[in-house]
């Protein structure tokens, strides 16, 4: 089990999410480390674990109310050697570092410009976002691979920072209809039990925050996941 902090930016600092209410999202209060800069909290994350990947959402980019690029390119700058999965909201270019790969979410995209995705190489993740059970973006992006890459994350935003728990059974769902995908999961994850119940559906990568603010899931805990 593959495990990727998450890294939610809003207005300069790292925010908690909660629910998915992005107007409401407040500066993270964490016992990890003692500020909201975006620095300090991936200091904080590799106390925990070496972790060789992260997401980092610019929600000002997302919901077109300016961008954190300068910030995210040092952050790239300063850690040449992990990981960075991007979701910058709806994006034409993408002028990132070889270490770091575009989050492409659902919700950016409608019927007008979807067929963008056909047009990608497949050096992007898919993210699927939903509230509930309700779709969010063009609807034939959910059930059409001729949009996909190789790695997609079932993102359900009103399970983020909910502690309901993963969506098992829509992981569950798109991990046995398309097996030759490999699927991430995102939202409402707790503990290690339901990082278990998320491997015994075959899913071996999970965005997490939450969790790692609460210390809920220890350094032993990350280790022996990560353990074939």
């Amino acid at each position: 089990m593959k495990i990727i902090p998450v890294i939610d930016l809003k207005d300069g600092v790292v925010v908690h999410a909660k629910l998915g209410q992005r107007d409401h999202y407040q500066a993270i209060h964490t016992p990890l480390c003692a500020s909201a800069d975006v620095h300090d909290v991936i200091a904080a994350f590799l106390s925990i674990y070496p972790f060789d990947t992260f997401y980092i959402a610019d929600l000002n980019a997302i919901t077109g109310q300016g961008s954190h690029q300068a910030l995210i390119a040092n952050v790239l700058a300063k850690h040449p050697k992990r990981q960075f999965w991007l979701d910058c909201g709806y994006q034409r270019e993408y002028p990132y570092p070889a270490h770091a790969l575009p989050v492409l979410g659902s919700e950016s995209y409608n019927d007008d410009n979807v067929c963008e995705l056909k047009s990608l190489d497949t050096r992007f993740v898919l993210s699927l976002d939903f509230s509930g059970n309700t779709a969010l973006g063009a609807k034939s992006v959910f059930t059409n691979p001729a949009y996909w890459p190789d790695t997609l994350i079932i993102m359900t935003l009103h399970r983020v920072g909910s502690h309901l728990g993963p969506d098992l059974d829509k992981l569950s769902a798109y991990s046995q209809a398309y097996p030759d995908r490999q699927f991430v999961a995102a939202g409402g994850v707790r503990n290690t039990a339901d990082l278990h119940a998320l491997r015994a559906l075959g899913i071996h990568q999970a965005l997490l925050a939450s969790a790692l603010h609460a210390k809920a899931i220890s350094t032993e805990d990350i280790r022996a996941l990560s353990m074939p």
